[in-house]
């Protein structure tokens, strides 16, 4: 796995099924199962990306991994 980008090896995928819902899997394992408009808005936000965005719009998604724009928390007392 890379150190510096987890999302090089690509660890997500997803499938689409007959009833319109989306199941996203991480390394093989189903993570989270989208269904009606959820599932619709996530297969438009993938349309037209290479394989490396769609990885991180799945990491965004399913809520692994750092991003690097996560916010630091403020010390009470600064």
């Amino acid at each position: 796995m890379a150190e510096n980008n987890p999302l090089e090896d690509e660890p997500f995928s997803y499938r689409k099924y007959k009833n319109g819902n989306v199941s996203i899997s991480w390394n093989k394992r189903e993570v989270k199962i989208l269904k009606g408009k959820n599932a619709e808005r996530f297969l438009l936000q993938i349309t037209d990306k290479t394989e490396s965005e769609q990885q991180l719009v799945m990491a965004k998604i399913t809520g692994n991994f750092k991003r690097g724009n996560e916010r630091e928390g403020k010390i009470k007392g600064r």
